[in-house]
Parts: structure tokens; sequence; C-alpha cells
């Protein structure tokens, strides 16, 4: 596991340890590894110097698990220096990399962003930044990658703050801005159900390009957030609010009001791509309920306060301008 002790890396890592498997994390030493897991230290970012205790340990290995999300080149010298020492790699992908925007419905075969190359070692865009770990991949292990295209991803461990933020919000009480429509249908993953499949879909040798990720509607938004209220049991009252009045508020889709998007491209491209292929392969989507549950679970085991990754900018509504729509 490159990586394996924070958000879809940990799923993946406890995954396979729960199914009694031998793990090795190599990881940058600022997390506890998990227990059970082998560890190695060293840092990806710095070239050959950075993988010498992956290079350096003589072992061999099944599977391959990669999440890195920042410049390709990390992927790129990792896959190579494992690609005659493991026998598959799955590398956790985004549907970013399609081109912008991506219609309703659209499958792997779509058109993918351009510009991007495994080379690439400095600050890319999160799309061509995933799309060159993908070339990455398969370019050291061909036929031996699975490309899993993840969209949105929740659930216990989650570092970007998304769901957290809802949680933590709606346990306060009282009214809080619901943004839209409450039938407004979400697709994401729980990060353990990306974890799962990931395991079985390279236990079974599968490759190529997988969009892992719930049907369009598998939740909508007032489900997530009655949900989270139950959850909380708290008295919060939603009070769903029209885009427009969003809008000229200044409250932003996506980064102030997380998970949520109005309709238009951006919806279509985030909410509304197939699923078929993933699921026809054995993934399978458990309910937002539980979803929910568990992270606000795993949120007050830890006092109440999420993990933040450093570089993704916090989320979340001002509570003064959360405040000023209330008084509207």
């Amino acid at each position: 596991m490159l990586g394996g002790t924070e958000f879809v890396g940990r799923a993946v890592a406890d995954a396979a340890l729960e199914r009694g498997w031998g793990v090795t994390v190599f990881h940058r030493g600022r997390h506890a590894p998990p227990p059970g897991a082998s560890a190695l230290t060293g840092n990806r970012t710095a070239g050959e110097r950075g993988l010498a205790a992956l290079a350096e340990s003589g072992q061999d290995w099944d599977l391959v698990v990669d999440t890195w999300s920042g410049a390709p080149a990390a992927v790129r010298d990792a896959a190579r220096l494992l690609s005659g020492r493991a026998g598959h790699f799955s590398y956790v992908s985004s549907r970013s990399v399609y081109a912008y925007p991506a219609a309703p419905g659209l499958d792997e075969n779509g058109p993918l962003v351009t510009g991007a190359s495994p080379d690439d070692g400095g600050d890319v865009p999160y799309d061509r930044a995933k799309r060159g770990g993908e070339l990455a991949a398969l370019d050291a292990f061909g036929d031996r990658a699975l490309l899993a295209r993840a969209g949105l991803i929740i659930g216990p461990g989650e570092n970007i703050g998304r769901l957290p933020w809802w949680l933590s919000r709606i346990a306060r009480g009282g009214p809080v801005i619901a943004p839209g429509r409450p039938d407004a249908q979400l697709q994401y993953i729980d990060a353990r159900d990306l974890a799962e499949w990931i395991l079985d879909a390279a236990a079974a040798g599968l490759n190529g390009p997988y969009n892992t990720v719930s049907r369009p509607g598998h939740a909508t938004m007032g489900e997530l957030l009655e949900a989270c209220v139950r959850a909380t049991g708290s008295d919060a009252e939603l009070r769903w609010t029209d885009p427009e009045v969003l809008r000229a508020a200044g409250a932003e889709p996506w980064s102030d009001l997380p998970i949520w998007l109005p309709p238009g491209e951006l919806y279509d491209t985030m909410h509304r791509g197939d699923h078929t292929k993933a699921h026809a392969a054995g993934l399978r989507c458990r309910p937002v309920e539980e979803t929910v549950a568990d992270t606000w679970a795993w949120l007050r085991a830890l006092g109440g306060t999420a993990p933040q990754r450093p570089d993704r900018p916090a989320v979340g509504l001002d509570p003064e301008r959360e405040a000023k729509l209330l008084a509207l």
C-alpha cells in the first residue's frame, strides 16, 4: 500500500488486514500505520532516494494500491520500481480525468483531459495529475493496471471535510441552510466500499478503467442531511434555500456548501456519471444512513474534529454568512 495511513489508503489497508492478507504500507511517517501492517518509510517527492526503503526491502507483492493525487512523476517512479516485483497495480484515480464537461451517463470510453504526462513533476491541475498517474500506471504495468475512477468519496476517515462539516454543523442544531432541493440526486462512494471493490477486482485480475461510484440517486441531498440529523440526535431545522438566493449571497456550491451542486454542467459531471461497468464487476454501495452514522461515530471518537489534508482548503459555510442567509 503506497500510503495507507489516511482515508482511502487506510480503508484499503484495513480491509486487506481484515481479510487476513499481509500488508505493507510505504508512507512518510506522519501517521501511525494500521495495527498489524508492516511499514516502510520514505518520501515519494524526493526521487530515488525517497524510495530507498522500498527499493532495498527485497520484498515482492501480489498487489500494489496507490492513491497519489500529486505530481504524476511520483506514481511513475514507484510503479517502475515495483513493476517487476508486484503482480498487479491498482491506481485510485478520479472521474476528473474526463474532459469537462462530462455528459450525463458518460462511461469509461468518454473523452479524457489533454496535456497530461506521467513525467509531470511539478504542480499540475488535479485532472491532469490524476490522468498522468493513470498513464504512469499503464506504462509500468500495462494490462496488470486497474484504474479506479472514483468521484465524490465520503465516509469514516474523511480528511477533506465535506461530510464531517455537515455533521458538525447539524449537530450544533437550530436552523441550518440546506441548499437547493431535497430531491437533488447524489452520486458518491463510501471509502470502505471503494476499498473492498479494489481488493476484489485486483484479486480477480481486472484491468483498465472503471467508474467506481454509486448509481445516480443512490441518495438525495435531503436523505443525506436528514441522515445527519438522525445520527447526531440534533434539533436542527433544515431550511431549503433556492440556489439563486445562495449565489446572490456569495455562498459557493461544493466549497461553502459541501457535496451540493446546483443543476448544470458541473452537477452532471459530478453526480450523473455512468456506473454500470463497476457494478457489473461487483461494486456494492452501502445505504447513506450507514455511511453517515459511521462517520459521526468516528468523528465523535476523535473529539469532534476531523483531520484536514494540508493541501486542500477547509470547506463549509462561514457562520456569519449563514446567519445572514437565515435572516433573509
